[in-house]
């Protein structure tokens, strides 16, 4: 009976153990207050990412473009040139590799001076976004397939080999909590493969405030979708709390906000929410709902993930003296590899603190060698630790 006891006790505090070391995801939820005035920590971008400078070559004048890059894969960088609509590749190290431009209204063509594009460098497939299409070609121009998608208000993300993530943005005002509002889509021919199920909250408020008597209702942005190593995240700032689609399909509430979005007069919405290395980092936009309806200037938040800390951004880039980065969902991008984050920097300002001596390293040795009048703007490359 004594061995029985004790046998007892010994399962009994395993089990006691077991349970108080998985506590429910609300109990350990992170939380953010939107309404505080957080500290400002500085911090330096070579302690949080490995840096390198990419001048991207011009050798070939056809490479010249005005705009930004809007894909990073293991090998190759894809811009899009806002002036022609021509979309164009360059290696990691910045020599061309290819580019075309097929903006025009034909069958095969994309109809938009600045299309929204995603590519997949293993199957070499350029993925164009046109209203409720996407024109799919090689990375030299070769038209592929068209595929039609199952809505017209749509945030689009590549996921995996196989599919496309897609956010329905009307089903999202309409009802944020609509199962389908979120779904998997075949690269192939659009056909939906998974609704994603999210778990109701009941914290959640409705996507439309009022303000003023004359304009009535109002919805303020749609869900941001951004992946990480971890999933997905998924960001509506309508709501109260990021959700992380797993890799292993399943949904993980990551981060609670407060207060609500119609408890709140500025309001103020999370607007993304990002994975990156040592922290995650937010961008809250403030709305004062009156008869201007007014944006205030954002704020940039990044969250120690080990501490749990939150501090407004001051990212320092050591090179260049006197110049602060902002790390945002807009400039970062996770390849399935690798989280990076680019930062233009422009060429007439970077030969002018040449000149006064703020540059130092291998940005000060780049920029000696180029030319503002006919060469392309320096980025910041930073694969974060």
């Amino acid at each position: 009976m004594k061995t029985t006891n004790i046998l007892f006790l010994i399962l009994l505090t395993v089990f006691a153990t077991g349970c108080s070391s998985n506590k429910p995801s609300s109990d350990v939820l992170a939380c953010i207050d939107v309404r505080k005035n957080y500290p400002e920590k500085e911090i330096i971008l070579t302690d949080i990412a490995n840096v390198s400078y990419v001048h991207l070559n011009t050798e070939n004048s056809d490479y010249l473009y005005k705009g930004s890059i809007r894909c990073i894969t293991e090998n190759t960088l894809a811009l899009l040139d806002m002036i022609s609509g021509s979309i164009l590749f360059f290696s990691r190290d910045g020599n061309p590799k290819s580019q075309f431009k097929r903006y025009g209204n034909g069958p095969q063509e994309y109809p938009l001076q600045w299309p929204y594009f995603f590519y997949d460098e293993a199957a070499d497939e350029v993925f164009v976004c046109v209203f409720d299409l996407l024109q799919v070609y090689s990375s030299a121009g070769n038209y592929k397939r068209t595929i039609t998608l199952p809505t017209k208000n749509k945030q689009l993300l590549e996921y995996d080999d196989q599919s496309i993530f897609v956010c329905d943005n009307q089903r999202q005002r309409r009802d944020h909590l609509h199962d389908s509002s979120y779904f998997r889509i075949s690269k192939v021919d659009g056909a939906i493969l998974e609704y994603i199920v999210r778990a109701s909250n009941k914290n959640d408020t409705d996507f439309s405030v009022r303000h003023n008597k004359s304009s009535g209702s109002r919805s303020f942005g749609f869900s941001h979708l951004d992946k990480c190593a971890a999933g997905l995240l998924l960001c509506n700032p309508a709501i109260d709390t990021v959700f992380l689609y797993n890799t292993d399909k399943s949904i993980t509430p990551l981060i609670c906000k407060n207060p609500l979005v119609n408890k709140l007069n500025p309001k103020i919405l999370l607007t993304y929410f990002m994975d990156a290395g040592k922290y995650q980092y937010m961008g809250l936009s403030t709305i004062a709902l009156d008869e201007h309806d007014d944006r205030l200037p954002d704020k940039y938040l990044m969250r120690d993930k080990e501490t749990g800390s939150i501090y407004r951004q001051r990212i320092i880039l050591p090179d260049y003296k006197g110049y602060e980065l902002c790390i945002s969902a807009h400039n970062t991008l996770y390849n399935g590899k690798e989280t990076i984050t680019h930062f233009s920097l422009d060429l007439l300002k970077l030969k002018q603190a040449y000149s006064e001596n703020k540059l130092s390293g291998k940005l000060k040795e780049l920029v000696a060698t180029l030319d503002e009048n006919k060469d392309n703007e320096v980025y910041v490359m930073a694969v974060h630790k």
